[in-house]
């Protein structure tokens, strides 16, 4: 690490847990999340050379949301629609390993894949990959206080959804 901006070999090797894990609950299955994986590491790739040391969890967690969010974008435009004739794109395999790792049940990872994007970026900016109300700011370029908004609605929807409560 040259003046406090890591390689991307440092990067990937230290951080690449991390990026996947907030990928995954973004993406909210495997496959998707290793591509989120794969997109970000070389955006981080590219964006090494403007790095500014500070909250390089902030950082890669903003360029992973990006990825994220790019992705939603784009399938949007394509509007694909139609069942593909692969069971396992419809209904998502068993959890991997790595589900028990960070400790989500198959309920919850649904509960979360459920909650509308700006809601879900929000919870797994702050509860998953450990972000301040400033870094997650930051990353989605909004006021703090959409932040907390986003917050308080996207935990109110996950205990409704998780308990079955009716408000």
């Amino acid at each position: 690490m040259t003046d406090g901006v890591p390689t991307w070999e440092e990067v990937a090797r230290d951080h690449g847990r991390f990026i996947y894990t907030v990928a995954l609950r973004l993406a909210g299955n495997e496959a998707d999340a290793q591509d989120l994986t794969q997109e970000a590491l070389l955006r981080v790739r590219r964006g090494l050379e403007s790095y500014r040391p500070g909250s390089l969890e902030g950082w890669l967690a903003r360029i992973v949301t990006n990825v994220f969010l790019d992705e939603v974008r784009r399938r949007k435009r394509r509007q694909t629609d139609a069942l593909p004739d692969d069971p396992d794109r419809v209904v998502p395999p068993a959890p991997a390993a790595d589900e028990i790792v960070t400790g989500f049940s198959d309920e919850v990872q649904h509960a979360l894949a459920d909650l509308p994007e700006e809601f879900r970026v929000a919870v797994v900016l702050s509860d998953v990959a450990d972000l301040s109300y400033e870094d997650i700011a930051a990353a989605l370029g909004v006021p703090i206080g959409t932040v907390r908004s986003r917050l308080h609605r996207g935990r109110r929807l996950l205990r409704k959804t998780l308990t079955g409560a009716a408000g």
